[in-house]
């Protein structure tokens, strides 16, 4: 399912912890490009759940160190295990390009696979809109639960819910004087000493 074309000049090869990651990165890819297109799919899908879309320059790094160590991915019928590694070397930097499968839409009519990052093919010596792709996995980060907020209002509160200094709460049935004082009182009474209380304790203290 790959498209002829020339073999590619081979990238100076990475440094050897990135070498190490293009070699892991390849051997993971040539497992699976022996799979179905749909079954690649699907694992790369999983694959990319939380990764933030790779810049253009990434991807084209990690398509370059792929390159570098593979002989298969530099190849003229390499693009499904390089398209592969190229996405899976950038998954190991927290990135994700597109991966595509497509086919040309001008003769020779062929199928191809290959990464886009930024809307643009990366590393491909064609024309753009020369490929139609038919599956792609795109860059997706997992959707975050909305957490609710609930706002306070933070205004002043209303006058009749603040006690006013030096206000009086006027007995039962009295009416009330200006600004919240008491009426005038009406003659005191003396009352006697106060009996022993009736009726046993309050609620609250028994």
């Amino acid at each position: 399912m790959t498209t002829p074309m020339s073999p590619r000049r081979r990238p100076p090869a990475p440094l050897l912890p990135r070498r190490l990651r293009a070699y892991l990165a390849v051997a993971a890819a040539r497992a699976l490009a022996t799979q179905p297109p749909a079954r690649i799919r699907a694992v790369l899908a999983t694959t990319s759940r939380g990764a933030e879309a790779a810049s253009r320059q990434r991807a084209q790094t990690a398509r370059d160190d792929v390159t570098a160590v593979s002989m298969v991915c530099r190849g003229s019928r390499g693009c499904v295990p390089r398209s592969v590694a190229t996405a899976l070397l950038c998954r190991m930097s927290g990135t994700w390009p597109t991966w595509c499968v497509g086919v040309r839409t001008v003769a020779p009519f062929a199928a191809h696979a290959w990464v886009e990052a930024e809307g643009l093919m990366v590393g491909e010596d064609v024309p753009a809109g020369c490929f139609r792709p038919l599956l792609t996995v795109e860059p997706r980060r997992p959707a975050r639960s909305g957490a609710r907020v609930t706002t306070v209002a933070s205004g002043p509160a209303s006058p009749a819910a603040v006690p006013m200094a030096g206000a009086v709460r006027p007995p039962n049935g009295a009416p009330a004087g200006p600004a919240g004082r008491a009426g005038p009182a009406g003659p005191a009474t003396s009352t006697g000493p106060a009996g022993p209380p009736t009726g046993g304790l309050p609620a609250a203290a028994r």
